[in-house]
């Protein structure tokens, strides 16, 4: 090839590499703008849904259920509204404080525990005290029925105790991570976000090996999953667990 050939060869290659980079970030960008617009699809359902129940609860005061069930749409609400976070967690804490002093149920210490933490979020000296009573309303839960949530309590105490720092300052603990998050695996083994928090936790701690047993766990359940947790009120869990599972196998390959 003469100099002008191997000139041209190059500028052509030049123009490809840019060609695909430009691509590359269209489609990223074009992802991003997808995700936009489902987060604001899916926090436009929550804030229906937490209106409603709202609604519903303001009617009958005295219903201890409805009142627990407000608290749940105040999670999910405040869990897609950062601006409005700290503000709708105290609406689902003072719902669910209520609804414990008409009756006991694991709805209500479980839906106290979960705001409880949405708050804590908008904190920063106060949030290691909220993570104490989130652990407290947690077992709470737990001592009266442990599958509720497909296993929550037991998945709340164990992402408590693999994220907070240790004792004396807080409840964090490996052995305890692992016990609580195993345990919910066993009881609710069908639900992908138990399977999802074992395998993101044995990567965190540089367990790749047992991380891919979790992943092959996770591969085997999914189509079963996906008939099991069908229609709109799946949808947002289903992109955050996809999305996981992507990361976890991309960092695992």
């Amino acid at each position: 090839m003469n100099k002008n050939g191997k000139l041209k060869a190059r500028r052509q290659g030049l123009l490809r590499a840019i060609g695909l980079s430009f691509v590359f970030l269209l489609t990223m960008m074009n992802a991003g703008l997808a995700d936009e617009a489902r987060d604001k699809i899916f926090a436009e359902r929550a804030r229906a849904a937490w209106q409603s129940a709202r609604n519903q609860f303001q009617s009958n005061t005295n219903d201890p259920v409805l009142a627990w069930q407000f608290a749940r749409t105040c999670f999910d609400y405040a869990d897609l509204s950062p601006e409005k976070r700290a503000a709708i967690a105290q609406e689902g804490i003072a719902a669910c404080s209520h609804s414990l002093t008409l009756a006991d149920s694991a709805g209500a210490h479980y839906y106290l525990a979960l705001n409880l933490g949405e708050l804590a979020q908008t904190e920063d000296l106060g949030a290691l005290k909220l993570v104490r009573e989130m652990a407290r309303e947690f077992e709470a839960t737990a001592a009266l029925d442990k599958k509720f949530d497909f296993a929550g309590p037991e998945r709340g105490l164990g992402l408590l105790s693999r994220d907070a720092p240790g004792w004396p300052v807080s409840v964090g603990s490996r052995r305890k991570a692992r016990e609580y998050l195993e345990s919910a695996a066993t009881l609710a083994p069908g639900d992908p976000e138990n399977i999802l928090n074992l395998a993101e936790t044995c990567l965190k701690w540089g367990d790749k090996t047992e991380a891919k047993k979790e992943l092959d766990v996770l591969g085997d359940l999914w189509p079963k999953a996906q008939k099991n947790f069908t229609g709109q009120a799946w949808e947002q869990s289903w992109d955050d667990w996809s999305k996981r599972r992507d990361v976890l196998r991309e960092k695992l390959d």
